[in-house]
């Protein structure tokens, strides 16, 4: 039994269901050829402007109004700066200060309170953002970069690596239920960053918080954030400390490993995107997305347990 508490939150990332990318016309299709579906934008030309895809709103607009989220009417985008080889603008378009929505919750399922149970796990902020290149091999297939994303940050409040999985598991129930997204995550549509510190019971802050990144299954994330818990575990039983991290998970090995030191925060030189008026969504279009939705999973589970089928018939259909 560990005296160190973890906190645990999930940052994740989520490729939207459009025929083309956030802020160009150019298609949008998995699994093409390297390179083959890129435009003038999609390569940072100069000249070529942002056009926001709505239907990227809409699709984003559906989850944060499933999960509870309060919409901004009004939300704004920012330029976060790094140079990368995926990225070719050398900026990424996001939203940092004014995301889409904040607030809301995800029911996910709470075994240790019995077969039915479940917990709500508070949600942080949903917003919208472009998708960058992919590294392969010794060459960069620029075919993602630009596609549209959705962000779903987790407050700090999961409790251990178990719960971590079930959460991401929920999420993904959720995004293929809705038609929001596919959420393949062996293809890469869907994508996990999670974030890990342990401290003593009682203490008033958190510890020294290490990050995982670019989880692609549930088997992963349950594996990474064990293999964390326990690294961070060791450190400071030992009487060490916990050094600001970003970290890989080795499926090989089993193991976390360093890929960089976060020394000091990363300065992206943001600044407010000069080419995208403030996103603007009304009242009516809340009412209308909310009006759309199909039954949630807490909905369908109620159901069934009224018809008296086990929870692992209800898990099954």
């Amino acid at each position: 039994m560990t005296r160190f508490v973890p906190t645990i939150g999930l940052e994740v990332h989520c490729q939207l269901r459009t025929a083309s990318k956030l802020f160009s016309p150019c298609p949008f299709v998995r699994g093409a050829p390297a390179n083959a579906v890129t435009d003038a934008y999609t390569w940072g030309l100069p000249g070529t402007l942002p056009v926001l895809n709505v239907e990227a709103v809409a699709l984003a607009l559906r989850l944060a109004v499933a999960l509870g989220c309060e919409v901004a009417g009004e939300s704004g985008w920012d330029r976060k700066h790094y140079f990368y080889p995926d990225l070719p603008k050398g900026y990424q378009i996001t939203q940092r200060e004014r995301p889409l929505a904040r607030g809301g919750a995800l029911a996910v399922p709470d075994p240790a309170a019995g077969p039915w149970a479940t917990r709500e796990v508070a949600l942080e902020r949903i917003h919208l953002e472009e998708d960058a290149g992919k590294v392969v091999g010794g060459g960069i297939d620029y075919n993602r970069a630009g596609a549209p994303l959705v962000e779903v940050v987790t407050a700090p409040v999961i409790r251990d690596a178990a719960e971590a999985a079930r959460v991401l598991r929920a999420l993904r129930f959720l995004l293929v239920r809705l038609g929001v997204s596919d959420a393949t995550m062996e293809e890469g549509s869907l994508r996990c960053d999670v974030n890990v510190s342990l401290a003593e019971p009682g203490a008033p802050r958190s510890g020294v918080r290490c990050e995982i990144k670019n989880l692609n299954s549930f088997k992963f994330t349950l594996q990474a954030v064990a293999a964390e818990v326990e690294r961070q575990e060791g450190l400071l039983s030992a009487g060490g400390r916990v050094a600001p991290v970003t970290l890989r998970f080795d499926p090989d090995r089993g193991a976390v490993q360093v890929m960089r030191v976060k020394e000091e925060a990363l300065d992206y030189r943001w600044l407010p995107e000069p080419d995208l008026p403030p996103l603007v969504i009304e009242a009516a279009a809340v009412a209308a997305a909310r009006a759309g939705l199909p039954d949630m999973p807490e909905q369908t589970r109620a159901r069934y347990r009224a018809l008296a089928l086990e929870p692992a018939e209800a898990a099954l259909l």
